[in-house]
């Protein structure tokens, strides 16, 4: 054998080793699911059937399965993400971008900011006046609708927006939503210029450069702020927020959302966040005489700090968090997802006694996810409503099956991508299809 020849054959070696190794650990390795954060993974191994293998589905499945669970999974994809953001400065997480100084952004939050995402005003308009007939109506059953509009860090960490983003500013939804709201006599609470006017008083971040939400503190001030607000408006006192003691460090706690956003970008190496952030240690009024006043509280995400501080059980008698008016949470049913179309709306939003709709500007666009327009309904032609409810629920229980069955999400969620419409709009279609009023 020659020389030539044996170095040849060493290679081809080499090469099947490389190829092999990775399915070898596959199916040494018992699980070979990967750590990575807000990827949609599909957890369970299809099932071999003669009509999946026939009609194609199952080796589909399989492939999609295997390329999810193989060895080096995980450390190629903190590999791609490190080299990008390493090289280009740039996130491998889908919707948010970098910003100076190591900030992150969600880019839609900063069209909001820039008022990239104007609405029509009439549009707004006739929003707001549907929704003061239904403060109205409530309001004769006792019940307090408020609306809360909550900052987003686009607006509120300007200076830090790359250059190519920033232009002159004719309007946003903010300013149309506070200024209508005014005008139609709408309760609302207004964080974002609350915030606006804290910036530079505020002796601890109220944004961390890491997250995309407001930080521990800046979640805190807000509580606070929107306790003492419903006070006022409902006329009844409700249990304190109050904390003595500031903790102060110089990156996020893990037991916080600070660094969500650095979690979600998967890199082999985490930057140093170079950021002091406060964390208050919270106590909560003991008093149950005070902890009577059941509110609802219909938001996007930015309610999530303050669910995991324990405000709706400590201070709103246990109310309800309806998660982008869909999921449920807590679910009423232990152990099982509940969405917000299995409830009895007209029953459930009687047994609160306010009602909140807490949104940050960079989800204006979609204020309520349809909460305003279906209590509309409700309330002024209930026949239509239950009504169109019978003929949207086949749709909406296929649309469930999708969120909960990880194979089908992962499906949705590149569709998404493909088509570049929200993850909700791509659930829809898909359910539209199982349930057959689309080929």
């Amino acid at each position: 054998m020659t020389g030539k020849t044996k170095t040849y054959s060493t290679h081809c070696i080499i090469a099947l080793i490389a190829i092999a190794l990775p399915l070898l650990i596959s199916f040494i390795k018992k699980d070979n699911k990967p750590n990575l954060v807000g990827l949609v993974i599909s957890d369970e191994k299809p099932k071999l059937s003669t009509s999946a293998w026939f009609d194609g589905s199952y080796q589909t499945e399989m492939d999609d399965y295997n390329n999810d669970h193989w060895a080096f999974k995980e450390k190629m994809v903190r590999l791609n993400n490190q080299f990008y953001y390493s090289t280009f400065n740039q996130l491998r997480v889908n919707g948010f971008v970098s910003g100076k100084d190591n900030y992150v952004f969600s880019e839609g939050y900063i069209f909001s900011a820039f008022g990239d995402d104007l609405l029509p005003e009439p549009k707004i308009t006739e929003l707001l006046q549907k929704a003061k007939v239904v403060q109205d109506t409530l309001k004769k059953k006792g019940i307090d609708l408020l609306f809360v509009y909550a900052p987003g860090k686009g607006a509120y960490c300007k200076e830090f927006v790359q250059s190519k983003y920033v232009h002159a500013i004719k309007n946003t939804n903010h300013n149309l939503f506070v200024s209508n709201s005014k005008k139609l006599n709408i309760n609302y609470l207004d964080l974002y210029t609350y915030f606006e006017n804290l910036k530079s008083k505020s002796p601890y971040a109220l944004f961390p450069k890491f997250g995309h939400h407001w930080s521990y503190y800046g979640a805190c001030i807000a509580s606070d702020t929107i306790i003492k607000h419903i006070e006022k408006l409902h006329s009844k006192d409700l249990p304190n927020i109050n904390w003595t003691q500031i903790n102060v460090i110089d990156s996020s706690l893990s037991t916080t959302r600070d660094a969500d956003v650095l979690k979600s970008m998967n890199l082999l190496t985490l930057p140093k966040q170079n950021m002091k952030l406060a964390y208050p240690q919270i106590q909560f009024e003991n008093d149950s005489l005070k902890n009577t006043t059941r509110v609802l509280t219909i938001s996007d995400s930015y309610w999530y700090d303050q669910m995991y501080m324990g405000v709706p059980q400590q201070c709103f008698a246990g109310g309800q968090f309806w998660y982008y008016y869909n999921k449920v949470i807590p679910s009423p049913i232990p152990g099982e997802k509940v969405e917000v179309w299995q409830l009895d709306l007209k029953q459930e939003l009687e047994s609160n006694k306010v009602i909140m709709l807490l949104y940050s500007d960079g989800n204006l666009p979609t204020y309520g996810n349809n909460f305003i327009k279906d209590v509309y309904e409700l309330y002024t032609s209930p026949k239509t409503y239950y009504a169109r409810y019978e003929k949207t629920k086949l749709l909406l229980t296929y649309a469930k099956q999708i969120r909960e069955a990880p194979l089908l999400l992962k499906k949705a969620t590149l569709k998404s991508n493909n088509l570049q419409i929200t993850l909700d709009s791509a659930i829809r279609l898909d359910a539209a299809k199982m349930a057959g009023f689309v080929k």
